[in-house]
């Protein structure tokens, strides 16, 4: 395809990729950006190889496994001690692993892959609307920008651009948040793990290991505590002392690690939200990201599924002739790939956000058994690490990219003393 005059709305980690993609690939790149000062929001999350292997295509994945942290293992248990999730990457592949990293270092890794930013970064201009048939986007002054021969609209999971480009099927928001933060990780003992507690499905609490961040060389993990969004104010309310005391009794070996939490204003607020869209793309609009498929972290495949939607993208223009062949093999790539995560995420949220303790109880019963059974692990494993596609196909990864993920853990060596 011949370059493109090419505007983004968004600056999060979709916006980037496909900045930084499609401007290699000869396209006129504009981003715009609501925020006058852009920069990550959120503590850390979990790269999986998917995405993994993306930035490694795009000749970035040296540094993401420089600042970020190894993890090897996804454990989670009850405060008696009962696991209740056990999954090692190693039970797919030797090589396999995910990068614990924080989103201050993905977002300047990326920022840094796009030359064009000083002058192709439009910050501080909130777009509202988007002519789908021109390709002319309007800002919150009623400025008009364009007209843009294709519009990627990747202003997150809250995008107030979704509606103009199609109906939703499905757009709800979760009535569980989470509360976010990053602490320094000290002496904490489970540095290649996921650690997760949990007291039925009203209590989660979870310890990541992020690495360091660009200038910032501390290793730090990312915590998070589930919540309901309706009770945000009153936690806040009710201050630190009491809250502190609950987190000591759910989790007593991470005391040292919480009492690095001395102030609200530390954690930050997420929300989540349900997704599914009737089309991706309408005129010379297409959508990206969260904005396309929002859906729970539970899976913890928001960054992994942003990474691979910029890709398919450049991808899908440089092999077609046209802008609507283009978008409509876009869609159906990326579809036959989401689809289930949306599902498994929708299906699996009531297991750890909602107060069903009979549905908690049968999780705890029920999960681990399933893990350890041959089929029933592989499964669990191709979904955690993004590679299911659709019930029974598989998103290939290439024998390079798992050499460059470093060498395989030793046979028989644990990932942590339990």
């Amino acid at each position: 395809m011949t370059p493109l005059r090419i505007a983004i709305v968004g600056y999060g980690t979709a916006g980037q990729a496909c900045a930084v993609l499609l401007a290699r690939d000869g396209h006129e790149v504009r981003v715009f950006e609501r925020v006058p000062r852009p920069g990550p929001v959120g503590a850390g999350f979990l790269l999986q190889p998917s995405g993994l292997q993306v930035l490694w295509r795009m000749g970035l994945l040296e540094p993401v496994l420089r600042h970020g942290a190894r993890v090897d293992r996804l454990f989670g248990d009850t405060p008696c001690g009962r696991a209740v999730m056990d999954m090692r990457y190693a039970g797919l592949e030797s090589r396999l692993h995910g990068v614990g990293l924080q989103r201050g270092a993905l977002y300047s890794i990326l920022d840094a892959a796009w030359p064009e930013r000083a002058r192709a970064l439009h910050a501080g201009c909130e777009i509202v609307a988007v002519d789908a048939a021109r390709g002319v986007l309007r800002d919150a002054q009623g400025g008009e920008h364009g007209a843009f021969d294709l519009v990627v609209v990747a202003d997150g999971a809250a995008s107030g651009l979704r509606g103009g480009v199609a109906p939703a099927r499905i757009d709800r928001p979760y009535p569980w948040g989470a509360l976010w933060c990053l602490l320094p990780a000290g002496d904490w003992p489970w540095t290649a793990e996921l650690r997760q507690r949990y007291l039925a499905a009203r209590r989660m609490v979870g310890l990541l290991p992020v690495g360091g961040c660009p200038g910032d060389p501390v290793r730090r993990l990312s915590f998070f505590w589930s919540l309901r969004t309706d009770g945000f104010d009153d936690w806040h309310a009710r201050g630190l002392r009491d809250w502190h005391r609950e987190l000591r009794a759910l989790w007593p070996e991470a005391g040292e690690v919480f009492a690095g939490i001395t102030d609200a204003a530390q954690l930050a607020r997420a929300r989540y939200r349900d997704t599914i869209v009737r089309r991706w793309h309408h005129g010379r609009v297409v959508m990206a990201g969260d904005a396309a498929h929002a859906m729970s972290p539970q899976l913890g495949q928001g960054v992994n599924m942003a990474l691979l939607d910029a890709e398919a993208l450049a991808r899908s223009l440089r092999a077609s002739p046209a802008l609507a062949p283009a978008l409509a093999a876009y869609e159906r790539e990326r579809r036959a790939h989401v689809w289930i995560y949306q599902r498994w995420s929708r299906w699996l949220t009531p297991l750890f956000q909602s107060e069903r303790d009979a549905v908690a109880r049968l999780r705890d019963v029920a999960m681990l058994p399933l893990g350890r059974m041959p089929g029933g692990r592989g499964q669990m494993l191709r979904v955690l690490t993004g590679t299911r596609r659709g019930l029974f196909g598989t998103l290939g990864l290439e024998p390079a990219f798992l050499d460059a993920m470093g060498p395989p853990l030793p046979a028989g060596v644990p990932v942590a003393a339990d």
